[in-house]
Formats: C-alpha cells, sequence, structure tokens
C-alpha cells in the first residue's frame, strides 16, 4: 500500500475515533455515564448546557476544558465541597470526564456584551468588575478572569454570562471558607473583603452580559 493510501487510512481512522470520542461524550452529558452514579449532566445543568439560574446550577457550555477537569477532580477528592457532584464526580471515568471538557468547551455559551474598559466604570459593580478597589487590596474581576470576564485557562473561569444566582453563591462560599480550591485563597480574600452589597452588584453585573 502507497504512502498516500496509508495516510488516507490513518486519516479516517482518527476522523473515527474523534467521531466516537465525541458521541460518548454526548451519551455522558445526555444519558450519562457507565456508572449508574455518574448521572446525565444535562439533568441539572440543562439541554444545552447553559445552566438553571433559579435552581442554581451554573451554565457549562463553553467553560474551559483546563477547567471543567480540573473542577471535577477538585469535587471528586472533596477539595471543593458540593453533596450533590461529590458521587457524580468520583462516578466519572477519567476518560469520560476528558470527553466532558472537551465537548463542553465547544458548546457555544451565551453570547455576551463586550467590554470596553477604556469607558468610564459606572456602578458599584461595574466599578469592582473593571477597577477593583485598590484600596481594599481588591483587584479589577478582568485581571484575572479575562478582558472581558471570558475566562483563563484551569483557574480562572467565564464570569461573564454566568446566572447571577450562582455567582452570588460562589463568592458567599469564599466568603463563609466552604469553598476553598482557589490559588492561594485569592478569591477567598477578595470574597471576604467585599460587603453583602458588592457581592451581589459585581455578580448582577457580568450576568447582565449576556445579550
Amino acid at each position: 500500500m502507497g504512502m498516500s493510501r496509508w495516510g488516507s487510512v490513518l486519516a479516517l481512522s482518527g476522523a473515527l475515533a474523534t467521531s466516537a470520542y465525541a458521541a460518548d461524550a454526548q451519551k455522558t452529558f445526555t444519558q450519562g455515564g457507565t456508572n449508574p452514579a455518574a448521572i446525565a449532566c444535562s439533568t441539572c445543568h440543562g439541554a444545552d448546557g447553559t445552566g438553571m439560574p433559579a435552581a442554581g446550577f451554573p451554565r457549562l457550555a463553553g467553560l474551559p476544558a483546563e477547567y471543567f477537569a480540573k473542577q471535577i477532580a477538585d469535587f471528586r477528592s472533596g477539595s471543593r465541597a458540593n453533596p450533590i457532584m461529590l458521587p457524580i464526580a468520583q462516578a466519572l471515568s477519567e476518560d469520560e470526564v476528558q470527553a466532558l471538557a472537551s465537548m463542553l468547551a465547544n458548546m457555544p455559551g451565551p453570547p455576551v456584551k463586550p467590554i470596553n474598559r477604556a469607558q468610564a466604570a459606572k456602578g458599584l459593580g461595574q466599578t469592582l468588575a473593571l477597577r477593583g478597589a485598590w484600596d481594599r487590596n481588591i483587584p479589577e474581576c478582568v485581571s484575572c478572569h479575562g478582558p472581558g470576564g471570558i475566562g483563563v485557562g484551569a483557574s480562572f473561569p467565564p464570569l461573564a454570562g454566568q446566572s447571577a444566582q450562582y455567582l452570588v453563591s460562589q463568592l458567599n462560599a469564599w466568603r463563609q471558607k466552604t469553598r476553598k480550591n482557589d490559588p492561594d485563597d485569592l478569591m477567598g480574600h477578595i470574597a471576604r473583603s467585599l460587603t453583602e452589597a458588592e457581592v451581589e452588584a459585581v455578580s448582577r453585573y457580568f450576568a447582565e452580559l449576556s445579550q
């Protein structure tokens, strides 16, 4: 068999493997994992992965793959405490986690309004998001979560377009030290330095960036 023929065979094999990988991820997302304890992600996070804000379930669509995989590992180990996610994370295989992470990263999140940091910040939420409160050593949110609040890597998830309910719940978890899986307690320090009004305002600001 000539080299060009071998190349075609290898390309086809790779495409089939990729297709099967994607199908497995979709099945885990919509029907659950091979372990029955790994219930379908869509049960709580919606068929399109955009979450169920009223119930406190965040969007998964568009999360960086590294961030999703890290959170599953943290749920599994207990370093991020969550009684709902603990048994699910422990029931997922590593292959299922990686396949889901890849699929979710490529799922479209909600369209969000662009942030122009050159404009004057108006209101409490926008000021904290774009300017911070450096007199209290609180950096602007976008310095870590990306210029548009769209997330960066394994440690800094998207904030833009996430529900206000979920953002408030996570900031309060850091304030109460029930969540502590962030690098060097960075979010713990920031959250405990915010007032309740600031928590509500900055959460609402990022949520309202959804178009």
